[in-house]
């Protein structure tokens, strides 16, 4: 093996030692690569020249425009020193371009990711506030500036359409406050120019915070563990099963709580099978048999064909199993119906309408039972001529009600 001979400080020309300053300054080479390149022994002897022979300060070691970084020193770069900073962040920026550009398009080849055209306008928004041009933007997102602007002019007859749709879904919750989406749409197309579709509407709302959330309560008012008789459950199939096909055929009648500020209430329904109208009601603040035969009464009264054989239909509670109530199905030709378990599934129709009307109208605990009657007739009036019914295309119970006897 050949040992290298060893060399000083002398065995280097003025010149050689100039000339590797020089290229080392201009940013040609470091002095690690002067080094390597030309054999300079000594891991610090250009850097000795350097500091010796530079324009530079090299005193700290290399200047900060050596490491990429913009320099604190004033005395100004040479132009090939400016050149060549210039190249390498060219060459930087670049990279990184190519980089960020191979991610998206994995996103969008392996996880079906594509850029939507909202973030799309909001970028082409910011970057035209740092200087960017619209043209320029458009060109890197391989998109058109037609499409850029037919974008935002559909942005702003949307913004339109949302502020409009909102003001007229307002206007509805005024007298359906939590009426769902989708009766929302049925109410909303019979009044708007243009459709509104299911989807749009939901997500509309959504962004608004304007979805109806459920809600769920549970008070006991059936008392079925009594000495009185019950009727069998006509609604089963069976032989003398009931077969609804038009109005007064079949009603349902349930009782359900209605708290007020001072204390308890009471609401009786008797609600129409075919048509589902409420044909009776009664508020009452206790639980007797003459309270909840109020609304059996109001509803008789209101019946205008007596040649369909009506069917009274409710659970086991002891106010419908009662004499007086039973009664009042002999007087009138009534045939009557209970449910046969605990199950409230038996009677589902009548807990329905129950849940409607405290869900979506009955959302404020009234002072008293006065102001509880009052609020109760608002809200079974809305209900039967004003609220569309899933179960009867969309219509009004009174509709379907009416559209028998006229």
């Amino acid at each position: 093996m050949v040992t290298p001979l060893k060399r000083t400080q002398r065995d280097y020309s003025l010149a050689f030692k100039l000339s590797v300053v020089d290229q080392v300054e201009k940013g040609e080479l470091t002095y690690k690569q002067a080094q390597d390149k030309y054999g300079i022994q000594g891991c610090s002897t250009v850097l000795v020249w350097l500091r010796k022979h530079g324009n530079l300060d090299w005193s700290k070691g290399t200047p900060s425009h050596h490491l990429g970084q913009t320099t604190m020193s004033n005395i100004p770069l040479t132009p090939e020193q400016r050149i060549k900073e210039l190249e390498q962040q060219l060459r930087d920026t670049q990279q990184k371009a190519e980089f960020f550009e191979a991610v998206v398009n994995v996103l969008k080849r392996d996880y079906g990711v594509s850029i939507g055209k909202k973030a799309t306008k909001q970028v082409i928004k910011e970057k035209k506030e740092l200087g960017i041009s619209i043209v320029q933007c458009c060109c890197y997102l391989g998109i058109t500036r037609q499409a850029y602007y037919q974008q935002c002019q559909r942005d702003v007859l949307r913004s339109k359409q949302d502020k409009i749709v909102l003001e007229q879904v307002k206007m509805q919750r005024m007298y359906h406050p939590r009426m769902g989406t989708r009766k929302l749409q049925y109410l909303l197309n019979q009044t708007s120019i243009t459709h509104i579709g299911r989807d749009y509407l939901f997500n509309l709302l959504r962004f608004n915070h304007l979805l109806v959330n459920p809600k769920r309560a549970y008070h006991k008012t059936t008392h079925s563990h009594h000495r009185f008789h019950c009727h069998p459950n006509r609604l089963k199939p069976g032989s003398d099963q009931v077969i609804v096909k038009k109005p007064e055929q079949l009603w349902v009648a349930d009782i359900t709580y209605l708290p007020t500020q001072t204390g308890e209430a009471y609401l009786s329904l008797i609600t129409d099978a075919c048509s589902r109208k409420i044909v009776g009601y009664h508020v009452h603040n206790d639980l007797k048999t003459d309270s909840v035969i109020q609304a059996y009464k109001k509803a008789l009264k209101q019946r205008k064909s007596q040649d369909v054989v009506l069917t009274h239909h409710s659970d086991r509670g002891i106010q419908y199993c009662a004499e007086k109530y039973q009664s009042m199905h002999r007087k009138h030709g009534v045939q009557c119906s209970m449910t046969d378990g605990y199950d409230c599934y038996q009677n589902a129709l009548a807990e329905r309408i129950n849940g409607i009307l405290k869900n979506e109208y009955l959302l404020h605990k009234p002072a008293d039972i006065e102001e509880a009657i009052k609020m109760v007739a608002e809200s079974v009036d809305i209900y039967n001529t004003k609220r569309p019914h899933f179960a009867l295309n969309y219509k009004t119970p009174n509709e379907v009600h009416q559209a028998f006897y006229h």
